[in-house]
């Protein structure tokens, strides 16, 4: 059973965790746009599609469709981000391993490594307060 029952869902919980990670962690999103990148993330199970522009300070964070080209494009099962916010797995390792596509300068994309490290703080707390899958249960 995915994780995420629907965009709606998957769009609110990212919302949520680049929201505070911007206000708990500044530094991690002033690096994003220190790199000048223009980030698409693209999951499956379900679609979405976030759009994080770092040419502007602050970053502006698009939830869906962007005309805006982007330098990176990241393609991502759902559960497998679920997986990365939970510490059980790097995004380092599921691009190696081949789980996950970059298109663009690649070493240039681990810059998202500082917003997920920054994020893996909250996101427990944000899958509690939207009930995400049941997580209310699950997590103290």
């Amino acid at each position: 059973m995915p994780v995420y029952s629907n965009s709606e869902q998957l769009y609110g919980a990212l919302q949520a965790l680049f929201t505070r990670v911007g206000e708990v962690d500044p530094t991690s999103t002033q690096k994003l746009a220190a790199s000048k990148l223009i980030l698409r993330m693209r999951t499956s199970s379900p679609v979405i599609e976030v759009n994080i522009n770092g040419r502007r300070n602050p970053i502006q964070i698009v939830y869906g469709a962007s005309p805006t080209r982007p330098d990176i494009e990241l393609e991502i099962p759902a559960d497998l981000l679920h997986g990365i916010l939970l510490s059980e797995i790097t995004l380092r390792k599921a691009y190696a391993t081949g789980k996950i596509k970059l298109r663009g300068p690649i070493w240039k994309a681990f810059v998202l490594d500082d917003i997920f490290h920054a994020g893996r703080a909250i996101y427990p707390e944000i899958l509690k307060e939207q009930n995400i899958n049941g997580y209310s249960a699950k997590i103290s």
